[in-house]
C-alpha cells in the first residue's frame, strides 16, 4: 500500500486529468463553433492524452492495491470569449496540472517513495513538455491569428496532429 497522502493525492490526480480531458473538450467545442476543425481537433487529441493519463494514474494504484474513489467532474467554467482565449487557458492549466504533479512528487520524495517518484518521472517531463506546446500555441495565435489566411494556415497545421497513446511502463 502507498503512504495515505500519497494515494491521496493520486486520486485527486485521477479525477483531475478527467477532469482536464472534459476542459479540453470544451475547447474543442468551441473550435467547431468557430469553423475552426483544426484547434478542434488538436483539443479532441489533447482530451485523448489527458484521458489516458488519467487511466495511467488509475492503473497505478490498483497495481498498488490502493483504492480509487471516483469524484464528481466540474462543468468547466472558463469563459471562451475569442480564438485566443482556449489557447491560454490552456497555458494556465498545464501549468496547474505541472503544479499538482510536482505537489504528489514531493509528497513521494518526503516519504522516501522511490517507485511513486519513478512513475512520476515520466508526468514531469510530459508536462514540461505540454507547457511548451501550449506555450507556442499562444505565440503563434498571437504573431498569425489575426490575419485570415495565416490563421488558415495555423489550423491547417493543428488539423495534422495524430494522436499516439503514451508508451510508459507500469
Amino acid at each position: 500500500m502507498l503512504n495515505e497522502k500519497v494515494s491521496t493525492l493520486l486520486n485527486t490526480q485521477v479525477n483531475k486529468e478527467f477532469y482536464s480531458a472534459y476542459l479540453y473538450l470544451h475547447f474543442a467545442n468551441f473550435y467547431v463553433e468557430q469553423g475552426l476543425n483544426g484547434f478542434s481537433n488538436w483539443y479532441h487529441i489533447q482530451a485523448q492524452e489527458e484521458r489516458d493519463h488519467a487511466m495511467l494514474f488509475l492503473q497505478y494504484m490498483q497495481n498498488n492495491d490502493t483504492p480509487v474513489t471516483f469524484e464528481q467532474i466540474d462543468k468547466p467554467d472558463v469563459l471562451l470569449s475569442n480564438n485566443m482565449a482556449p489557447l491560454e487557458e490552456g497555458l494556465k492549466h498545464e501549468k496547474y496540472v505541472t503544479g499538482l504533479i510536482h505537489n504528489i512528487y514531493d509528497a513521494a520524495y518526503s516519504v522516501k517513495d522511490f517507485r511513486t517518484m519513478q512513475f512520476l518521472d515520466w508526468f514531469v517531463k510530459e508536462q514540461g513538455e505540454e507547457e511548451t506546446r501550449a506555450k507556442d500555441q499562444v505565440k503563434k495565435m498571437e504573431l498569425f491569428g489575426s490575419d485570415p489566411k495565416s490563421l488558415y494556415l495555423l489550423d491547417q497545421e493543428m488539423a495534422g496532429r495524430t494522436y499516439a497513446a503514451p508508451s510508459l511502463v507500469l
